[in-house]
């Protein structure tokens, strides 16, 4: 029996679970909102909420927290490149260097006044199919 055990495997293994969790968050930072089933979306919503929680207190230990958490992989840059976005010029940085800045730019100062509960589920049609529930996860208005 299950009793009390809160772990979500959705039928995947631990090193799947954990690259589709990545992958789902980077998705949801980048865009705002993503279209999944409705068990991926109450798995993400635990993460998303706490990558929001890091975003707010903005220190460099949550910064790493979070690369962990997303498993970030930087590209390296050409020394032109590197002192390019010195100046400001971010053109040569890959999607995955790009949600950390969107992270800790833009969402933890949107949500700096609110305690939780940062993200919402929004149910939709069932898929075409394997008739899987579908639902949009999105982070809150400001």
């Amino acid at each position: 029996m299950r009793h009390q055990k809160n772990s979500v495997k959705l039928n995947r293994t631990a090193g799947h679970r954990r690259c589709m969790l990545a992958n789902m968050l980077k998705a949801l930072v980048i865009h705002g909102r993503i279209e999944t089933t409705l068990p991926k979306a109450k798995f993400l919503r635990r993460y998303a909420d706490k990558l929001v929680t890091l975003a707010k207190q903005g220190t460099l230990d949550a910064r790493r927290r979070a690369v962990a958490a997303m498993m970030v992989r930087f590209n390296p840059l050409t020394p032109k490149e590197a002192r390019q976005a010195r100046h400001g010029d971010k053109s040569a940085y890959n999607d995955d260097r790009l949600v950390i800045d969107q992270l800790f730019a833009v969402l933890g100062p949107r949500f700096s006044d609110r305690q939780g509960g940062y993200t919402r589920i929004l149910k939709s049609e069932r898929r075409v199919g394997d008739n899987a529930k579908k639902c949009f996860i999105e982070y809150l208005p400001s």
